[in-house]
């Protein structure tokens, strides 16, 4: 089954709204890339140690979950991953790169 994605357009339309809305944000990049750019309150989980973390995802459970990489690739697995474990999580299409292009171009890109 394909798994869902999210434009950045809506994640930024979601981002904007209530807090107790708002999504949970995964990066599933590597520390060096999050620590170059990542979008606002966002979660630090490397992909390859995503088995690591299935305690703390268990916090995120019942909340909808945004996973971004880069260019979207990498998230897909990411929210796979998650998904298979029972959380609402989807992947951001085009990753933070295309987030930056269209939503927030102060983001750098790399």
């Amino acid at each position: 089954m394909p798994i869902p994605e999210i434009t950045p357009a809506e994640l930024a339309r979601r981002l904007a709204g209530p807090p107790e809305t708002r999504p949970v944000l995964v990066d599933v990049r590597f520390p060096h890339e999050h620590e170059w750019v990542a979008l606002p309150d966002s979660v630090l989980m490397p992909l390859p140690e995503l088995p690591e973390y299935d305690t703390a995802l268990e916090a995120f459970r019942g909340r909808p979950v945004v996973v971004y990489c880069h260019h979207g690739v990498r998230s897909l697995d990411g929210a796979a991953y998650l998904r298979d474990r029972g959380l609402e999580a989807v992947s951001l299409k085009g990753g933070i790169d295309l987030y930056s292009l269209t939503v927030d171009p102060s983001l750098p890109r790399y």
